[in-house]
């Protein structure tokens, strides 16, 4: 095994990047060899290597969990939970996030090369599964020496890999927080992706997944999913406080009236076409094919005989499962069905619903008692 080490600087953040020759074997029926790995790492991982605290990430972030994101500058995108003095404390913990296996930071995915061919992989890189990558995260932690995780932990695509982890590998979590996130995708949440990925196939510049010669990537497309993908993302109550029906200024309408015409009339109809447009330059629009497959597939108790109580029949790991009223795109309930298979188990698991105007998103922005919650269930599993 290689030995990990980190500078005494390290608890800032550290941009890793590595390439492993191993043979990954995925759900598909291919093996993927080598595999690329890009990941964050802070703090400093004490002499028992006790202290490691697994990030996952969700379908449209990335390991830059704390630190400045190189292609946009803006600061990490957990920096709320994850600093100094805050529940995931670099001061306390080791703290690794790393890039998913399909997306388009550093990790293999469809716009990496293909040793075979020289080229991009486009479209024929393997449709790979959230059990692939959380087994591509377990042969990085092995090259990296990690064997046992003190947490895992992630919201929305990042909770089904937390999920995932004790079903796959029970002796290697101690605890795992699961927020705003569900056992298996709904008929609704696939239908949302697929509105967004004939979106971007519908695109001329799409060409089949094979745009990377051509430095003409499908944005119009791609902007249009990240539009519709972000809807869900928000509440209707969050929505009408922050838009309501109020119309856009524009410089040649200064009083906001009425166009009659199609452009961007309303605050709201702006705000996603700004979301869309900013997205396109961050975001790979064939890993946003893969990834969103990769969350249709998602059915932890379809991998078990159809039981997700048997998912977790194995693991010792202490739960913590946590939603948010205002969440219609994983709703409570989803969390109530994770918590009721965990009960069944003898799991120790606890839950809380938090109440927020945000819905899904709230994860992400400004929830304190979120923060109080995973600094809580963190300390108790410490001590």
């Amino acid at each position: 095994m290689t030995t990990l080490t980190t500078p005494d600087d390290s608890r800032f953040g550290l941009a890793r990047q590595t390439v492993l020759p191993g043979q990954l074997a995925l759900d598909c029926g291919v093996v993927l060899s080598p595999v690329e790995f890009a990941y964050e790492t802070y703090g400093t991982l004490n002499a028992d290597r006790s202290n490691v605290v697994l990030i996952s990430h969700a379908l449209t972030l990335d390991q830059y969990v704390a630190s400045t994101h190189p292609m946009t500058g803006k600061q990490g995108w957990w920096t709320r939970m994850v600093g100094e003095g805050k529940p995931i404390d670099p001061a306390r913990h080791f703290i690794i996030c790393i890039n998913v296996l399909g997306s388009c930071m550093g990790s293999s995915g469809p716009a990496s090369i293909n040793p075979a061919s020289g080229k991009p992989y486009g479209m024929t890189f393997p449709v790979v599964t959230i059990a692939d990558m959380v087994r591509a995260q377990a042969m990085l932690l092995d090259h990296l020496g990690i064997e046992r995780l003190r947490a895992v932990i992630g919201g929305s695509m990042g909770g089904m890999q937390v999920l995932t982890w004790p079903s796959l590998f029970p002796k290697r979590v101690e605890s795992a927080i699961v927020i705003a996130s569900t056992a298996r995708h709904s008929a609704q949440n696939i239908a949302f992706h697929e509105v967004g990925r004939q979106a971007i196939m519908a695109d001329p510049r799409w060409r089949g997944g094979d745009y990377y010669a051509s430095n003409e990537a499908p944005t119009a497309g791609l902007a249009v999913a990240r539009m519709a993908a972000h809807i869900t993302y928000l509440s209707e109550a969050g929505l009408t406080e922050k838009f309501g029906r109020r119309l856009q200024a524009r410089p040649d309408n200064q009083t906001g009236a009425k166009s009659f015409g199609f452009d961007a009339d309303f605050q709201v109809e702006s705000y996603l076409r700004h979301q869309g447009i900013s997205f396109v330059d961050r975001f790979d629009a064939n890993s946003y094919l893969y990834i969103t497959r990769a969350m249709d597939y998602f059915d932890l108790a379809e991998d078990h005989g159809g039981s997700l109580a048997a998912a977790f029949a194995e693991t010792k790991a202490r739960f913590c499962v946590v939603s948010f009223d205002t969440d219609w795109l994983y709703p409570t309930a989803e969390s109530r069905n994770i918590v009721h298979a965990l009960n069944a188990t003898g799991a120790q698991a606890s839950f809380v619903e938090l109440s927020s105007p945000f819905g899904h998103d709230a994860f992400l922005l400004d929830v304190p008692d979120l923060n109080r919650v995973i600094d809580g269930f963190l300390r108790a599993a410490e001590a």
